[in-house]
C-alpha cells in the first residue's frame, strides 16, 4: 500500500459521503460534481486496496474497512480542528452528536435533547454506522445481538404490548398471551422490519391465526391508526397509548431492551460520558413500564466474543 498517495481530501470527502450513503446527496454537500466524488471514493478504495462500500438492493452500506476509514478521517479532522485552535490560542471544543431512532427520540430521550447536543435520527443499522464511523458519540438502539466492535450498556427493557380501544373485551385481562390474538385484525410494520419478522414468527410458533389490518411504519402511525379503531396495534411498552386506548402485555413475546453504545476507548471522552448521563437520566424518567436492566437478559454477543 502505497500510503504517500492517501488523499486527505478525498478522506474528508468520504466522510461525508459516508454520512449519507448517496452520492447525490454527498456531492450536493461537497459542491462537486457526483462523478468527481466517485472518482475520489474510488481512489481511497484503490489506495487501500478495500472495498469501501456494497450496494444492499437500492441501498448502499459502508464495508468495515469504509466503516475504519471513515472513522480514521473524522479523527483527523478533529485533531487539525484541535491544531489550529490551540495555534491561534482558542480552547478547543465540539458538540456532542447523539444517534437513535424515531421511537427512542419520542418515548425515551426527551431529557436528553437540547441545543447543545446535535441528533443523528435513524433506524438501528443506521445507529450503529453513526457510532462506528465516528459521526455519533453515542448511540441509543435496540438490539437483538451485542456488536462485537463497539460497547454497550443496557439501559431499559420493555414488554410488548397490545394497543386497543378502551371498549374492546381484552381489556378485562390484566396480562396477555399471543393465545389471545386469535383472529385479530394487527396493525403491523413492513415485512423487513424486525418488530414485524420477531412478531410473525411467535405468532406461527404459537399456531395463532390473524389478519393484517394494515402495514404502517413506526410507533406513532400505528398508534394513530389503532384509535381509529383500524385494528389493534403491538408495539413496544415504552410507547404509551393514545387517549381512549388500553395497553395490555403480552407475556409470551419477547422484551425489546434499548442499549446505550460508544466506541472502545472512549468511555472516558467528555462528549460521550456526558452524553451517557443525559441518556440514563432521560430513560430513568420516563414514564414507561420498564423491566429493570438488572434483571433482564442481555442478548447473546456474536460467536467466538466474550
Amino acid at each position: 500500500m502505497d500510503l504517500s498517495r492517501l488523499s486527505t481530501d478525498a478522506l474528508a470527502s468520504f466522510a461525508v459521503f459516508a454520512d449519507h450513503l448517496n452520492f447525490t446527496r454527498a456531492a450536493a454537500e461537497l459542491h462537486i460534481s457526483q462523478p468527481a466524488l466517485h472518482v475520489k471514493v474510488r481512489k481511497l478504495s484503490e489506495t487501500l486496496g478495500r472495498p469501501l462500500y456494497t450496494r444492499q438492493g437500492r441501498r448502499l452500506a459502508l464495508t468495515p474497512a469504509g466503516e475504519r476509514a471513515a472513522r480514521f478521517a473524522r479523527d483527523l479532522d478533529a485533531r487539525m480542528t484541535t491544531f489550529l485552535a490551540e495555534v491561534g490560542g482558542a480552547a478547543a471544543s465540539r458538540v456532542p452528536v447523539l444517534a437513535a431512532g424515531e421511537g427512542a427520540y419520542l418515548y425515551l430521550l426527551g431529557g436528553a435533547v437540547h441545543p447543545g447536543v446535535r441528533l443523528i435520527n435513524g433506524d438501528r443499522a443506521r445507529t450503529l454506522t453513526a457510532v462506528r464511523t465516528g459521526r455519533a458519540d453515542v448511540g441509543v438502539a435496540v438490539l437483538d445481538v451485542l456488536p462485537a466492535d463497539v460497547e454497550t450498556e443496557l439501559l431499559a427493557s420493555y414488554p410488548q404490548t397490545l394497543v386497543m380501544p378502551d371498549d374492546h373485551p381484552l381489556v378485562a385481562k390484566p396480562r396477555l398471551a399471543l393465545t389471545d390474538l386469535a383472529d385479530t385484525a394487527l396493525i403491523v410494520p413492513p415485512p423487513t422490519g424486525p418488530h414485524r419478522i420477531t412478531l410473525e414468527r411467535a405468532l406461527r410458533a404459537a399456531g395463532v391465526p390473524w389478519s393484517l389490518a394494515v402495514e404502517a411504519e413506526g410507533w406513532p402511525l400505528m398508534l394513530h391508526f389503532a384509535s381509529l379503531r383500524i385494528g389493534l396495534a403491538v408495539v413496544n411498552g415504552c410507547a404509551p397509548p393514545p387517549p381512549g386506548m388500553t395497553a395490555r402485555e403480552i407475556i409470551d413475546l419477547p422484551a425489546v431492551p434499548y442499549y446505550a453504545l460508544h466506541l472502545p476507548g472512549r468511555g472516558d471522552d467528555p462528549p460521550v460520558t456526558d452524553l451517557l448521563t443525559a441518556v440514563r437520566t432521560a430513560v430513568r424518567s420516563t414514564p414507561c413500564t420498564s423491566r429493570s436492566p438488572s434483571t433482564s437478559t442481555p442478548p447473546p454477543k456474536p460467536s467466538g466474543t466474550s
